[in-house]
């Protein structure tokens, strides 16, 4: 049984629209780097950022990427209030496989970012457990109040069958 229906197909090309609502902030710059055990002082101190010239302090890189700070929705039952596609694939587990960053200059605490995320590609492959699985690539394009794209996350997702196909 094929898993890439044309309902899948047609999702390719989509595309959804977060824009910033706030600035990014110093605590949420401060919060992340103290997640990620990263004391890097350009992330918390003014005068050692500008000296390495920097207007201010700035994110770490991933932070732009990986906080959710442009959702607007509630949490969902596992916690998760970022973006996803919802795709109609029934009876597979979806797995996260992998992330691509690409960033075009620091983001500061004053930024606003806003992210596009586009459905890029769906494909069915083999799968070395045999039957298929489906890959799909997702771009996310981060841009600041200027239009400026400052991020871009290419993102891999696949759905694997949970029973024998």
């Amino acid at each position: 049984m094929a898993l890439l229906t044309d309902e899948l197909r047609a999702w390719i090309g989509r595309e959804v629209h977060y824009p910033a609502r706030e600035e990014l902030g110093r605590a949420s710059i401060r919060y992340f780097a103290l997640a990620m055990g990263d004391d890097n002082p350009l992330y918390v101190d003014d005068a050692y950022a500008q000296a390495a010239g920097y207007p201010s302090v700035i994110a770490p890189p991933t932070l732009v990427c990986e906080t959710c700070q442009y959702a607007h929705r509630p949490p969902d039952e596992d916690g998760y209030i970022g973006h996803e596609w919802h795709l109609p694939v029934p009876d597979a587990r979806m797995i996260r496989a992998g992330n691509d960053y690409e960033f075009m200059r620091p983001v500061l605490p004053t930024d606003r970012i806003s992210v596009t995320w586009t459905l890029a590609d769906i494909a069915e492959r083999s799968s070395s457990r045999g039957g298929t699985q489906l890959f799909v690539s997702s771009v996310a394009t981060y841009r600041d109040a200027a239009g400026a794209v400052v991020a871009i996350n290419r993102e891999t997702l696949v759905y694997q069958p949970l029973g024998a196909q």
